[in-house]
């Protein structure tokens, strides 16, 4: 992995995405441009990559505290990771223990 000087950092090409939910509230991410093309997969937009992302980070973060915080989880939580999981599961095609190789 090649790291580009700071001068070309700050010079590097950016999008600006925004998120917005259903009752109205936004919020804008600014990402590089060359990070959303190594992670795209072919023909992919600038939302879907970072919507794959997105899920793939609830889905660990929750699997994290379901599975490897202290103590069981509680009904709520574990409801949360199985939606979570199957709403992870509807986008990919396949299961975040298929894609990641982790599972219990």
């Amino acid at each position: 992995m090649m790291a580009l000087p700071t001068e070309a950092m700050a010079e590097a090409e950016t999008v600006t995405l925004t998120l917005e939910s259903e009752d109205g509230a936004t919020d804008e991410l600014e990402v590089p441009t060359e990070l959303l093309d190594m992670l795209a997969e072919g023909e992919e937009t600038a939302p879907e990559v970072v919507g794959d992302i997105a899920m793939f980070g609830f889905a660990q973060r929750i699997h994290s505290a379901t599975h490897h915080g202290e103590g069981e989880p509680d009904e709520r939580l574990a409801e949360t990771e199985e939606r979570t999981l199957d709403l992870f599961e509807e986008r990919f095609g396949r299961t975040f223990a298929e894609l990641t190789g982790h599972s219990h």
